[in-house]
């Protein structure tokens, strides 16, 4: 008697499936799906291009139930029936679909472009909150509104190629969320930050009746920064904590507290890097004369750039080019050890009580 070759045995199995009640299809299902679960060996790729054929079968016999436990089964595989994670990623019911487009790595780049295109709203959430998106996925996404374009954005493991930050500019201009996000996500290229905290200025310029006679409005002065309460602190520091224990307390988070007006953050990022108690970081924050603070920024080991952007923003007007050019010249007089032992030490705040520039001066240790 001549043995069934492997496509024969398929098709009886695909036959028996077929008429098979639905219950013991649930059954097969369960026992194939644990079947490709416990397998651990090389063959596993073998193994799921041999049961593709009958796994698709039998999603045609079972309920809706079974397809999501089916689907969030397969999702954990590295290596997944393809013809069947194909059916699941693009099936019109999100609870079937999300849990393989959400975490399975067997779906490729262009199968995720694919149902971007032809699926839902809950599909193509569920792809913009994967753990790693390529910039080819990014870029279709982001032409699909608002609120997937802050998902990729506050995602970590979103790639961006140069034409996605280039749309997602474009869309800034409509959006604040979308700049407001897009300058605060640690790892935005400056060119990037710099475009958009440009950009609000001539998007909200008043228009006028008669544009070639109006003249051309002052610049708007830096609004003081309000002062944070004890609970601003509190819901700070965590965060401020967390960011320097990993190391991503630096002159980017710093810089883009400053920017965005983040007082709470901004004052306890400056007061764990420097070692200054809050109440110090307040007073020299507040100080007329610069000394104070730009010893805080030495002494928290900013550059110079980041110095000059809290400096910019702490007050009610602009620094003008003398203010600029003497804070530039105590920065890089002062010693970084020299800065902090005397911010450690609250001498910046006796300092900056003293009147007399020349004696505030000699008491920090700065050569003019």
């Amino acid at each position: 008697m001549m043995a069934n070759s492997p496509a024969d045995i398929l098709a009886d199995l695909e036959e028996a499936v077929a008429t098979c009640p639905a219950d013991r299809c649930a059954r097969i299902l369960s026992g194939m799906v644990q079947l490709l679960i416990g397998s651990r060996d090389p063959s596993r790729e073998l193994l799921v291009n041999v049961v593709d054929r009958v796994l698709l079968r039998l999603t045609e016999r079972v309920e809706a139930s079974a397809l999501v436990r089916l689907s969030t089964a397969l999702a954990e595989l590295a290596v997944a029936p393809p013809e069947t994670l194909w059916r699941l990623a693009s099936h019109d019911d999100p609870d079937v679909a999300c849990p393989v487009l959400l975490k399975s790595q067997a779906l490729s780049a262009a199968d995720l472009e694919a149902i971007i295109a032809s699926c839902g709203v809950r599909h193509r959430r569920a792809i913009a909150a994967r753990s790693d998106i390529e910039a080819a996925v990014t870029e279709v996404l982001i032409e699909h509104g608002s609120a997937i374009c802050l998902a990729l954005i506050q995602n970590p493991g979103t790639k961006f190629s140069d034409a996605a930050y280039a749309a997602l500019i474009a869309k800034a201009d409509e959006d604040g969320e979308i700049a407001r996000a897009l300058v605060l996500r640690p790892g935005t290229p400056d060119l990037v930050v710099r475009k958009l905290l440009s950009a609000p200025t001539a998007r909200k310029a008043p228009a006028t009746s008669n544009p070639s006679s109006a003249t051309p409005a002052p610049e708007a002065e830096p609004a003081p920064p309000k002062r944070p309460c004890r609970a601003d602190y509190a819901s700070a520091r965590p965060e401020i904590v967390a960011l320097n224990r990993i190391g991503k307390l630096n002159d980017s988070t710093v810089n883009r507290f400053a920017i965005r007006g983040e007082t709470a953050n901004l004052f306890t990022a400056l007061s764990v890097l420097s070692g200054a108690p809050l109440e110090i970081v307040e007073h020299v924050v507040s100080d007329d004369d610069c000394e104070g603070l730009v010893m805080a920024c030495r002494a928290s080991r900013l550059n110079w750039q980041t110095t000059l952007t809290i400096l910019s923003n702490r007050s009610g007007k602009r620094l003008s080019y003398a203010e600029r050019e003497r804070a530039q010249r105590i920065f890089e007089t002062l010693l970084l050890s020299t800065s902090q032992w005397t911010v450690r030490w609250g001498e910046i705040a006796a300092s900056a009580n003293t009147s007399d520039p020349g004696s505030r001066g000699a008491k920090l240790g700065v050569s003019r």
